[in-house]
């Protein structure tokens, strides 16, 4: 019999519990079948998910059908316990994924599509909710082909339709069923098994409907892994039983796990543990069984393990990366009248542990315990399990966001720390990445300069540490960080002397730089009735956000976009009251986006980077037998090792004298802009600080002399004309006239006419729209006569795609961009590209116009 590792996974109250209660039922291991809203369910084991009708924690649940035992995972759907769900996925084989008939493919449902790609995980749909009305199959399975894959297949056909629809997710199996006019049921294993075909079952759980011939497809479709002799295994979650003992879960990956068996591996803080595994339980809902020996492709919860923690890799499996999913809220968490904060602390502790993605903070300063998560109802969740686990009643204090600091330009980050008889020096690149890599770190510094033991010990240093950025003392992110030069003491130079210069060097460049201040973003979807769309829209204007144009579907519209998770918190109850109980909104974290309200930010947390004396940028040099503090700005003066970076400005090629006329063209066309643009850059200063690295309407690049050639940029070449097509198209009453009809038709007109203006300013024209309209979201570029037209890529904006180019091309060439969007604006800013107005656009467009008629004139004689 095969063994098989499944999660169930849906969008909330999509019916993935119900579903795994009838799969239970149907393969006979339970004998009456449960509901959610009878709170009787098999497997919602804790009090709270019964009463609100919820998955909070995973489930496990073992049962045996056809030739498959089936280890079935119950993963929460709501999206403050994405993480729970996330740490889940690491030890599927294959996934089962829930819709609801009558929602389709929601904004969370397409988060988890992308977390199943990314691990890899072969994928099974079933379609829940049939029986009610408006679920139409046809449509269904055409939005579920268009939104996640070509590759689903509807496993209702007939043998010839579904030999037909499998043969179009492969080219090689396609040119073999036109040939014999056969596709093997081996061949439908594999492209399942390599994510190029998703079986689609529809039903409804509730009443049993398509749940029978769901699992007979499951057992006839699924392979079981292949593993080694080998131990290994992958730890996916810590919790504790009833009587407070540590249960450790995982899957064995490889070979085999005895009870008492002797284990060994490195804790979170790298120190390594050797631990014996007690008890071997296999678990199935709030029941277990203890096993001795627990073979390859088992799930078990392991007592006696202490110091493991999730996503760690025992035996000869590697550990994983961390979650994608972060926590964007945090709260201070109020303490009963006479508790004791250290007495507290580490009780709150065994629940961080339990979950990683709830991070208790002990802030030191003011004597505070602070805990940072997803969402308001987890907040709710974790007061439960508090009062519930340590009988102790707390409160939580005003919530705030968490944000993250970022760079808008290169800069170079000095730290010296030479107390008598210490000694080290380090020199680091900081450069912007792209939004959404973190903090990346490498060294090109020569080991003739710094021996290859410290570069490595500076780079243990970079990693160890929590960096604070400047403006908020919030995490800094989006950051390559490179050691460049650096200079040991043969005699005095002690490891702990790295470590401040380090600190320092980071903290330096921080202080020099143009900072960024970045807020977490939601990525949307807003149904409600047709007559209150005026009202949802101006609500989002208000919060600074941002959405496509709407979509109609009867009496219901719907709206999809993005907002500051800041302003749409609480907006759900907002929703639920003006549109009497109608209207739903679903968010699914987005990422992290410059702040819309910087300067409010900022003066409301009064962070000063100059009193941080636990973040200080200053150096420490020695003279005369005694050490003695220099300031950050002025140590670069006192440093004995010069990197060799240096941030100049070559002037580009100058270009032919403009004639008289071009240059009243010139000026007509720039009419109004320059002005917009001052203003702005009064902005941008007044946010981020003045600007130190050369102009403000310079696009001239950034040079780094004296490194490699890489780094030597000159040539900059033609102009880019970059243009958020959407942006655009709504921002002229024309095409948005035209829109409100016809998108399609308003597309081509906006195309035709920028068409004709570049055949007029000779520029290289780039037409960016947004993914939504894209054919399976992969994202394409085309030439449209003499333009380029970029199709997004799914879950991809022409705002990111107008941002990660302006950095590419900003530097090495002269780039416009041509957009209304605020804070768009200010990104394209601080990688030297010229933004141009809506308006500005179009008075460019009509001067050419008026321009070609006089030319054309002038040809014919006139």
């Amino acid at each position: 019999m095969k063994r098989i590792v499944a999660g169930v996974l849906a969008h909330v109250d999509a019916g993935k519990t119900t579903l795994s209660e009838g799969m239970l039922y149907e393969s006979g291991e339970i004998r009456q079948l449960g509901r959610v809203d009878h709170q009787d369910a098999y497997l919602d084991t804790y009090e709270l998910e019964r009463t609100r009708g919820i998955t909070i924690f995973s489930k496990q649940a073992v049962f045996s059908f056809g030739d498959t035992e089936l280890m079935l995972l119950d993963t929460p759907g709501h999206v403050d316990f994405s993480s729970e769900m996330e740490r889940t996925l690491q030890v599927l084989d294959y996934a089962i994924l829930v819709i609801s008939g009558t929602d389709g493919v929601q904004v969370h449902t397409r988060t988890l599509w992308r977390l199943l790609e990314h691990h890899g995980i072969p994928t099974f749909l079933f379609i829940n909710k049939m029986d009610l009305p408006g679920a139409d199959q046809a449509e269904l399975l055409t939005e579920l082909q268009k939104q996640l894959s070509q590759g689903c297949v509807d496993m209702g056909q007939d043998a010839e339709s579904l030999m037909e629809s499998a043969a179009m997710c492969d080219e090689d199996i396609l040119g073999q069923y036109l040939e014999t006019g056969e596709v093997t049921e081996e061949e439908i294993l594999r492209m399942i098994r390599r994510r190029q075909m998703f079986p689609c079952y529809f039903g409804s759980a509730l009443r049993l409907e398509g749940v029978a011939e769901f699992l007979q497809g499951f057992d006839r479709y699924t392979l079981p892994p292949k593993y080694d002799d080998i131990f290994g295994a992958k730890v996916y979650k810590i919790a504790r039983d009833p009587q407070g003992r540590r249960l450790t879960y995982l899957k064995v990956t490889g070979g085999s796990l005895r009870a008492k068996a002797l284990l060994s591996g490195m804790d979170t803080e790298g120190k390594p543990w050797e631990e014996k595994a007690d008890q071997l339980r296999l678990y199935s809902g709030v029941k277990f069984q203890p096993v001795d020996e627990a073979p390859a492709g088992s799930v078990i919860a392991v007592t006696g393990l202490t110091r493991t923690y999730p996503g760690e890799g025992l035996g000869a499996e590697p550990s994983s990366a961390q979650p994608t999913l972060e926590p964007v809220l945090t709260y201070q968490i109020l303490l009963p009248e006479g508790c004791d904060p250290m007495t507290a602390l580490p009780k709150f502790r065994q629940l961080e542990e339990e979950d990683p993605q709830l991070h208790i903070v002990w802030n030191e300063r003011l004597r505070e315990i602070h805990v940072k998560l997803m969402g308001e109802v987890q907040l709710e969740i974790l007061q439960h399990m508090i009062r519930e686990r340590f009988d102790m009643e707390v409160g939580f204090g005003q919530g705030n966001i968490v944000y993250k600091e970022t760079i808008a330009g290169p800069v170079e980050g000095m730290g010296h720390f030479e107390p008598l008889r210490h000694y080290a020096e380090v020199h680091l690149l900081l450069e912007p990445g792209p939004r959404g890599s973190g903090l990346r770190f490498g060294s090109m510094c020569s080991e003739d300069v710094l021996d290859r033991n410290w570069q490595r010990l500076i780079l243990t240093h970079l990693f160890e540490k929590e960096h604070v950025g400047v403006l908020t003392g919030s995490p800094i992110t989006d950051l390559r960080i490179t050691l460049v030069a650096g200079r040991a003491h043969l005699k005095h130079t002690e490891g702990g002397d790295f470590r401040q210069a380090t600190y320092r060097a980071v903290r330096q460049g921080l202080m020099q730089a143009n900072s960024i201040l970045l807020e977490p973003w939601y990525d949307y979807r807003l149904e409600l009735p047709s007559e209150n769309m005026g009202r949802a829209m101006h609500d989002i204007e208000q919060m600074h956000g941002t959405f496509l144009p709407p979509e109609t579907f009867g009496e219901d519209t719907v709206l999809l976009g993005t907002a500051p998770v800041s302003a749409m918190r609480g907006y759900q109850a907002e929703v639920t009251a003006y549109t009497k109980g109608r209207g739903k909104l679903s968010c699914t974290l987005r990422g992290y986006e410059p702040c819309h309200n910087t300067a409010e930010v900022v003066a409301e947390l009064s962070y000063d980077p100059l009193h941080d004396t636990e973040n200080t940028p200053d150096s420490v040099f020695c003279a005369h037998g005694a050490g003695f503090t220099v300031r950050w700005d002025q140590a670069p003066g006192y440093m004995h090792v010069s990197s060799g970076l240096q941030f100049g400005e070559i002037e580009p090629p100058a270009p032919p004298a403009p004639s008289e006329r071009e240059r009243r063209a010139s000026a007509a066309r720039y009419r109004g802009t320059m002005a917009e643009d001052r203003e702005l850059e009064a902005i941008f200063q007044k946010t981020y600080g003045p600007i130190k690295d050369g102009h403000f309407f310079d696009t001239k690049p950034v040079v780094r002399e004296r490194l490699s050639d890489s780094f030597r940029l000159i040539d900059m070449g033609e102009e880019y004309l970059l243009v958020d097509g959407y942006n655009i198209i709504f921002a002229w009453e024309d095409l948005k006239k035209i829109a409100q009809d016809n998108l399609e038709v308003a597309r081509h007109t906006l195309m035709d006419i920028l068409s004709n203006y570049q055949g007029y300013r000779k520029c290289t024209l780039i037409l960016v729209f947004d993914a939504y309209k894209v054919h399976q979201g992969m994202g394409s570029v085309e030439r449209y006569h003499n333009i380029h037209v970029v199709y997004t890529k799914e879950a991809e904006t022409a705002d990111m795609y107008i941002e990660k180019t302006t950095y590419a091309l900003g530097r090495h060439r002269r780039v416009r961009v041509a957009t209304s969007d605020g804070v768009e604006q200010l990104i394209i800013l601080g990688h030297g590209a010229l933004r141009v107005s809506a308006r500005a656009f179009r008075e460019e467009i009509e001067t050419a116009k008026i321009e070609i008629s006089e030319i054309i004139r002038r040809i014919n004689g006139v």
